[in-house]
């Protein structure tokens, strides 16, 4: 699965880090376009724009079906709170534009056929399906027959609902496919992440796995990579003091630069499956242990537990021989100190 220049189907791919721009430019096309610079500086591969507006999200009512409840947008109206966040079409192109010249891939989320037809006209390299968009499943048929890479996220999915998703993109001939973990609470409870899904997702579903990140700082990011996470997603925002819709659970820029920091450690430490020994520890074989001389041994004195032992460094035999040259014969005057070798005693083994 390629997005862009990024190859997620090589294992030792790096993790491909994603900000997350959301709403976090409050309507400046100017903010937008310095969270951009900010999070190519901060570490990130791509960054992730959201395309809709109020009108494709929801419809103007005031009716209680559309007040949010229980969230940090309690007693918002739904058509308001998409007025205030979406990103204007009329950016994309500009803001597509931007991120190429930074170095970074741009794609979005979609949320209605609208949408896909807009962004396929920008050529977007993948498609992100919204954790609440999982059960749109006209939308997720119609956004994987582009034959690009699909990243669902699985915020409020069911086992049903993960499958469906999935059944559907194979479907429409689509198997270029990401599944992220994901809580969808803003921030999200470090108790609710739940990692243990990363490799779970990729054995089950046979789907490149990763992680759509609400929670505060870098340790969830961290298990995620350690579990084999090849995708992480995390909101991303200039400056929180400027607030908006999504400020209380985006990182800014040094938050989101010591996550990255935090991933690429993390990725070097996971390593690979490999018991050849490297140079370093090739050289710290010297303390190991190995048969010393510890006594003086006289030519065809014996060897024994009290004139030759097992001790650090490592120069010497191995200590797995020490039972068969007890008992054996110098063949000739031995120091304390020497390295012991087959070559001193009566016969060679």
């Amino acid at each position: 699965m390629k997005i862009g220049t990024f190859n997620l189907d090589k294992d030792d791919s790096s993790v491909f880090i994603i900000a997350e721009l959301s709403a976090n430019h409050n309507g400046s096309l100017e903010t937008a376009k310095e969270t951009i610079k900010a999070a190519k500086r901060a570490g990130a591969d791509a960054i992730k724009l959201q395309t809709y507006t109020a009108d494709t999200m929801t419809i103007n009512s005031s009716k209680d079906d559309f007040v949010i409840k229980g969230t940090i947008w309690e007693g918002r109206n739904l058509y308001e709170l998409y007025q205030e966040a979406y990103t204007p079409w009329e950016w994309h192109a500009e803001l597509f534009n931007i991120a190429k010249e930074e170095g970074l891939i741009c794609f979005s989320s979609p949320f209605d056929k609208t949408a896909v037809n807009f962004l396929e006209d920008l050529n977007v390299p993948a498609y992100k399906i919204a954790s609440f968009e999982i059960t749109d499943i006209p939308l997720i048929e119609y956004t994987a027959s582009k034959g690009k890479p699909i990243i669902l996220s699985t915020g409020i999915a069911s086992l049903e609902d993960i499958e469906l998703a999935l059944d559907t993109c194979r479907k429409a001939g689509n198997n270029d496919i990401a599944l992220l973990k994901c809580t969808s609470s803003y921030p999200a409870p470090i108790d609710e992440a739940n990692m243990a899904m990363i490799p779970e997702f990729k054995e089950r579903f046979g789907v490149i796995p990763g992680l759509s990140d609400h929670t505060l700082g870098a340790t969830v990011p961290i298990v995620a990579t350690t579990l084999g996470a090849k995708i992480i997603e995390k909101h991303f925002i200039l400056d929180k003091s400027v607030g908006g819709p999504d400020a209380s659970f985006s990182l800014d820029e040094q938050e989101f630069t010591d996550m990255v920091k935090a991933v690429r450690e993390a990725e070097k430490a996971v390593g690979k499956v490999d018991f050849t020994l490297t140079e370093k520890q090739i050289k710290g074989k010297d303390f190991s242990r190995s048969l010393y001389v510890v006594k003086d041994i006289k030519k065809g004195e014996v060897i024994t537990e009290d004139n030759v032992r097992s001790i650090r460094p490592g120069h010497g035999l191995h200590p797995k021989y020490l039972p068969e040259v007890l008992g054996k014969l110098a063949k000739m005057n031995l120091l304390r100190g020497q390295r012991l070798n087959f070559k001193m005693l009566d016969t060679e083994l």
